[in-house]
């Protein structure tokens, strides 16, 4: 449809799960992508078999200088820059504040916040010499704002990403830079394993189990029973990174399948009934 016909863009934590989703899209909808992460094999095979548009390029991005490289060798190498995605994370162990090991909340803000600071700041420094405007979108989660989905150190992580959207967003813009972020739910991919404590290729084999459990507690949780996959937040991210999202800045948007509205009517049906037969008796 070649919505992005034109764009360069950087996609972190491009190797695997919602990243490599993202840059699938990107590149079908026309842009030069450079995928960026830590797993060298994988991130070079699949630049091979989506094509001459898409590269490799390997980033840890919680090392400043490397992200800085990083931005700095797909400008020399393709002339600009037009879109980042920070998609880049890790998950953090599922804990509360009373067993919150401080060297895994440490560990995990520098992946999922530092890493995205990083991206956005010196991605607007090569935006704003080009003078052509530009989109960055960070890839936040829905545990930013409901802290009920996951541990403490990932939760404070995406919320303190929000917030650092919503800034680089207001002071970006008088440069026509775009700052959003989205928030994806429950998305089947293999960061629900690690979380869990798995390695990831022991957490790919076991998606298809993840899947069907998310089948089957859907309708109970959230309002479309089914749960996400990573096209449902790459066309998010299309749609960010694209002319059609122009005048959006600032803006997080929730990919969740209704997750964080609460659960639907009818699945609280018997605790209402239940209720209601309280003020009876």
């Amino acid at each position: 449809m070649d919505l992005l016909k034109g764009k360069v863009a950087v996609v972190t934590g491009a190797t695997a799960g919602i990243g490599l989703d993202v840059v699938r899209a990107f590149v079908r909808e026309g842009a030069t992508v450079v995928l960026a992460g830590r797993r060298r094999p994988e991130g070079e095979e699949a630049a091979r078999v989506l094509g001459p548009t898409a590269s490799f390029l390997p980033v840890d991005v919680s090392h400043e200088t490397e992200v800085a490289d990083l931005l700095h060798r797909t400008v020399t190498r393709h002339g600009r820059l037009d879109v980042l995605v920070n998609n880049a994370g890790s998950p953090s162990h599922l804990s509360g504040i009373e067993h919150v090991d401080a060297e895994d909340f440490r560990a995990t803000q520098e992946v999922n916040l530092m890493g995205a600071l990083y991206g956005i700041k010196h991605a607007a420094a090569h935006l704003r010499r080009q003078g052509t405007g530009g989109s960055i979108i960070n890839m936040a989660s829905i545990t930013g704002e409901r802290v009920v989905y996951a541990g403490v150190a990932y939760s404070v992580s995406k919320a303190a990403l929000i917030n650092l959207t919503k800034w680089a967003a207001a002071e970006l813009g008088r440069h026509d830079i775009r700052v959003n972020s989205i928030s994806p739910g429950f998305i089947s991919t293999a960061r629900f394993g690690k979380a869990a404590g798995v390695t990831e290729a022991q957490a790919r084999g076991r998606l298809d189990a993840l899947a069907a459990y998310a089948r089957e507690q859907a309708g109970s949780m959230q309002a479309l029973p089914r749960p996400g996959s990573g096209d449902d937040v790459a066309g998010a991210a299309v749609y960010l990174a694209g002319e059609a999202s122009s005048y959006v800045t600032g803006h997080n948007l929730v990919v969740d399948g209704g997750l964080s509205l609460g659960q639907p009517f009818e699945a609280m049906r018997s605790i209402r009934e239940a209720m209601a037969g309280i003020f009876q008796d």
